[in-house]
């Protein structure tokens, strides 16, 4: 169970109902599987406004914690619609949303070219929403004395397809001769996707020597505590949760400020680039049923209490307004 599950274990239904809603919300349905259902056909509002169906949403593992978050409280105010949320990885995701599988996509990065294809070749409209921010952090072993700030240029030395760094004084000469041990997520992680790209300028560029954990950022935690001359990178949520397993690093940014990953650093949009927004993808067919529609529109209203209590940071209002209108475009303002 990774470091983010465990958190979201620990928040419980009735500490999730004292938070204040912006809108109703469901019940006691199981979250969290790995292979949720196809895409419900039937479902909508029973006697009276109730709503009643399925919603089956697959994707991210960055952003599962986020809408099990969103979903739990959503279904403790709305007992008939049960909410199935698997974690495929974003590229997984989008593999089973774009061929009409699932209601919802979650992701950790923008939608592909290929993935809107896909989409497009079978029909599945869909629309792009934030749902929450959150950033990528750049962690050592607490016990490294050496580094505070690295450049995108350092990073990008020990992570770039190609290096030959083996130890940190490779990296920079200022730095000692200690060995570096690289530890980081697979290929169908957006965690990957949006770290290549943004720290080596091409998706999917990456040296061969690094530990690939996978989907589970929390080995990545296990790996940097237990070796000092370690480095990882991973989503800012766990820096919180492994508390002093692991030491974020700032990072210099476009104005060549070192700045420290935070929330108020994020939402501001001073610690980049690896500061980003998460997302999910409903299809507009899905949001022709008044479940998919209610929960979609909850999980982006929902962002601040729902971010938190999975560990990330909510949508600034600005964000939350486009959000919302991208909703009603590809519902006709219903």
């Amino acid at each position: 169970m990774s470091v983010r599950r465990m958190t979201l274990a620990r928040v419980s239904v009735a500490a999730l109902a004292t938070i204040s809603l912006a809108a109703c919300g469901s019940d006691d349905g199981d979250t969290g599987t790995e292979d949720p259902p196809a895409a419900a056909e039937e479902g909508g509002e029973s006697e009276g406004d109730e709503l009643s169906g399925d919603i089956a949403v697959d994707g991210s593992s960055t952003v599962t914690p986020l809408t099990e978050a969103a979903a739990e409280l959503f279904m403790n105010e709305n007992p008939d619609v049960r909410i199935a949320v698997g974690t495929s990885g974003t590229g997984g995701g989008f593999d089973k949303f774009c061929n009409g599988e699932t209601d919802v996509s979650m992701a950790s990065r923008e939608v592909k070219q290929e993935e809107i294809d896909l989409c497009a070749a079978n029909g599945v409209e869909f629309e792009e929403l934030g749902v929450a921010n959150d950033g990528l952090a750049i962690v050592v072993n607490p016990a490294n004395d050496w580094v505070t700030c690295m450049t995108v240029e350092e990073i990008n030395a020990a992570w770039k397809d190609g290096s030959t760094a083996t130890t940190w004084a490779d990296i920079n000469p200022d730095y000692p001769d200690e060995a570096l041990e690289l530890y980081g997520p697979g290929t169908d992680s957006g965690t990957f996707d949006y770290f290549t790209e943004a720290i080596n300028g091409e998706e999917g560029n990456i040296t061969q020597n690094y530990n690939d954990i996978g989907e589970d950022d929390n080995a990545a935690v296990i790996g940097v505590s237990g070796s000092t001359g370690a480095m990882a990178f991973i989503p800012l949520s766990y820096v919180t949760a492994a508390g002093d397993q692991v030491k974020a690093i700032e990072v210099e940014n476009e104005a060549g400020e070192c700045v420290a990953p935070s929330e108020e650093t994020v939402q501001a949009g001073d610690y980049n680039p690896l500061g980003r927004q998460l997302f999910i993808y409903p299809s507009a067919e899905a949001l022709e049923k008044p479940e998919v529609l209610a929960f979609v529109e909850f999980h982006v209203e929902n962002s601040g209490p729902a971010a938190e209590a999975a560990g990330f940071i909510g949508l600034t209002e600005e964000q939350t307004q486009e959000a919302l209108d991208k909703v009603a475009s590809l519902t006709g303002g219903r």
